[in-house]
């Protein structure tokens, strides 16, 4: 279902190609499903509902691209469809440097080295802009949801499988920063501190928050941020842990929840110029 939250409508950036067009569809692809919808750019609001499908498995570069052919087959058939020439947003479990996969965490290897702008903008016919996953659920956060109106820097933090973080720095993203990947303890910081994490050891709130207070001191020491966005499927128990971290930087629940990646892709790929593809 579409995301609920009312949210003040703010005009557009006045940059890219897209622009031109109101409506993007937004993919968020996962490990085990594939999310998207038609996005309203003027509000982040969904204009489908937020559909979802299996992620082929194993999730190679073909296989996902004849998913994402199906998608914006079906989303281009509804009442509210974007335009034809409206580019796509995907956003994939990958560090992804000028539109190339440099790491592929959940899907195959066969995504690491491949142009994924070209493959999949070939591929689909129109123009296709990816991300980062953890990229494109800040983004949502910054423009539509807890984080929206906000200056300095701001990590968006988002607390599942792993630990997916997002970075901006007076609104401007800085890309593919894998803060889960933090040394905690001797380890990766998402071993000891992500949403898995706890059920695997089955920690009670008190201890979990002990956790992350370890883990969110650590990145205050670091990065000094204005603002702490926390994500995820656990942020929906918020209350149970955040009010028990003791922290100088302000830290709030994300509001987009599982729409955050769709929205957030959709509007990569607004603001996103596309780089020509012969």
């Amino acid at each position: 279902m579409a995301h609920p939250s009312p949210r003040t409508a703010r005009p557009p950036a006045s940059t890219g190609w897209s622009i031109l067009h109101r409506h993007h569809i937004g993919v968020d692809v996962g490990g085990t499903l594939i999310k998207y919808a038609a996005v309203d750019m003027a509000d982040g609001e969904p204009t489908t509902p937020v559909l979802q499908r299996p992620t082929p498995a194993p999730a190679t570069p073909e296989a996902l691209a004849e998913q994402l052919v199906l998608i914006v087959q079906e989303l281009s058939e509804g009442p509210q469809a974007p335009h034809p020439e409206a580019s796509v947003g995907v956003a994939l479990p990958a560090i992804i440097r000028h539109g190339v996969a440099r790491s592929a965490a959940n899907i195959d290897d066969a995504w690491i080295g491949l142009d994924v702008h070209r493959f999949l903008t070939r591929r689909l016919g129109r123009t296709v802009q990816v991300l980062n996953d953890a990229d494109a659920a800040g983004l949502a956060e910054l423009r539509y949801g807890a984080g929206r109106g906000s200056s300095g820097t701001v990590l968006v933090i988002t607390l599942g499988t792993g630990i997916g973080s997002a970075l901006f720095v007076d609104g401007k993203l800085v890309p593919n920063v894998e803060l889960g990947h933090l040394e905690l303890d001797g380890v990766d910081a998402e071993v000891r501190a992500s949403a898995v994490a706890r059920e695997r050891e089955g920690l009670d709130w008190p201890d979990y928050a002990e956790r992350l207070q370890q883990y969110f001191a650590h990145l205050e020491f670091l990065f000094s941020p204005d603002l702490i966005v926390v994500g995820g499927g656990i942020s929906v128990w918020h209350e149970d842990f955040l009010p028990r971290l003791r922290l100088d930087t302000r830290i709030v629940p994300a509001e987009l929840r599982n729409a955050a990646g769709i929205i957030g892709a959709a509007r990569h790929a607004y603001l996103a110029v596309p780089p020509a593809v012969s």
